[in-house]
């Protein structure tokens, strides 16, 4: 019996995968948990239809994130904080601060997730750090740190 995968099935397949199984495991197991559906003709199709769109969604996505990149590795981030007089920050500047002024310069939403810092910023000067665009796309920051 051939089957379509819904879902992630450990040892058979990713989800949009065509997989031939055996007529109990299909018509006891996977269909009736919803981790599959039969296969036909026109199941097929349209499986087709959305792999063809993700595929776009995934090319337009990392075409995104290359100009992201771009934009963010052509600016300074500029972050503000309270310091004192020797130039030590009350506080640190955090992956979320420069996830918030990413976010301003790029128009998009980045996670603090996605910040890497090279180093504890904890006082005024010039950092460098990474944001994780996408899988393989990885802008290299220059972070400016100054005394509000």
């Amino acid at each position: 019996m051939k089957v379509i995968l819904t879902h992630e099935v450990a040892k058979l397949g990713q989800p949009g995968d065509v997989v031939t199984v055996k007529d109990g495991y299909g018509r006891n197991y996977l269909i009736p948990r919803g981790y599959a559906t039969a296969w036909t003709k026109g199941a097929q199709r349209q499986i087709d239809q959305i792999n063809e769109a993700r595929r776009r969604r995934v090319t337009e996505d990392l075409e995104s994130a290359r100009a992201s990149r771009e934009a963010l590795e052509a600016k300074t981030l500029e972050i503000a904080k309270t310091a004192g007089t020797n130039g030590r920050l009350f506080g640190a500047v955090t992956t979320a601060d420069v996830a918030k002024v990413a976010s301003q310069i790029t128009g998009k939403s980045v996670d603090r997730r996605q910040v890497n810092l090279m180093s504890v910023i904890k006082s005024v000067g010039e950092y460098t750090g990474s944001v994780k665009l996408a899988d393989e796309i990885v802008a290299n920051v220059k972070i400016n740190v100054v005394a509000e």
